[in-house]
Parts: C-alpha cells; structure tokens; sequence
C-alpha cells in the first residue's frame, strides 16, 4: 500500500470520492430525502470548504513554501500562521467540506459514508506520509506544531 502514498493529488482524490458519492446515489435513489434546506447547506459548506482551501493556498504562498502536496520534501519552512494556526490541513478539510456539500446537494444520506472514507485514506496516504516529510526537514519546530494545532480541525 505504500505505493499510494503521496501519488494522488488530494483535489482529484475528491473528485474520486465524489464521483463514488454519485454512484451511491445512482445505485440508491430510494434514499434520497426531500430536505427543504439541502441547498442552503451545500451552498454554505462549499463556500466555507472554498473558504478553507484559499486560505491555504494563500498562507503557503505568503510563506513563499510548496502548495505540492505530493512533493513535501520541497517545503521551505513550516507554516503555522493564519488558518495554520488552527488547523494542519485546512486545504484537505476544505475538500471534505466540499464532497459535504455534494451529499446536501444529492440529498442522499447513505451517501455520507464515503466521507469517513475519504478522511481515512487522506490520513493513511497523504498526511501521515506528508507528515513524516516535514518531521525530517523541519525536526523538533514540526513536532511542537503538531503539539498545538490538530490535523483537521
């Protein structure tokens, strides 16, 4: 399994798990519920998930480090400001937050259980191994990071 490990971009990974979303909703439409809300909730996830992701990308930039997430190595500093400072992986909330959205928008519940699904796979093959990266090239100011801020949120 190791030859998953930092192979897949995280954005098209949510592209995967959102298109298993509507395979779940395709193969089981007597689930769907008439939620009168269901567009006011996909709407405010997907904009707070975009909110996230931006954010991200925007703290990384001013850092002047790697947005790469397959690349970790090539990180040149530890960020630990803005969004950082309150979440290790805002970018990758933002995507469950989105694929979050995508379940509203289907408004089919026994979609969700792909959701755990993807935060399973995002911490096994690309956090953790993202993780161990910075650990080496960063050493204890990693470490003590990891002792405040918590991965997802």
């Amino acid at each position: 399994m190791k030859a998953l490990e930092l192979k897949i971009p995280p954005a098209i990974l949510m592209l995967v798990f959102g298109f298993f979303m509507w395979l779940v909703d395709y193969l089981l439409p007597q689930f769907r519920q008439a939620w009168s809300w269901h567009l006011w909730a996909a709407i405010g996830s997907a904009t707070l998930a975009l909110l996230l992701v931006l954010s991200g990308v925007i703290s990384f930039r001013l850092a002047k480090t790697t947005v790469d997430p397959t690349q970790p190595e090539k990180a040149s500093s530890v960020v630990i400001s803005g969004i950082y400072a309150y979440t290790r992986n805002p970018m990758y909330l933002g995507f469950l937050l989105m694929l979050l959205a995508f379940m509203f928008k289907l408004t089919n519940p026994i979609t969700a259980i792909v959701l755990p699904l993807f935060v399973s796979y995002m911490n096994q093959f690309q956090i953790k191994p993202e993780e161990k990266a910075l650990e080496k090239l960063f050493g204890q100011a990693f470490m003590s990071y990891c002792e405040k801020v918590r991965r997802w949120f």
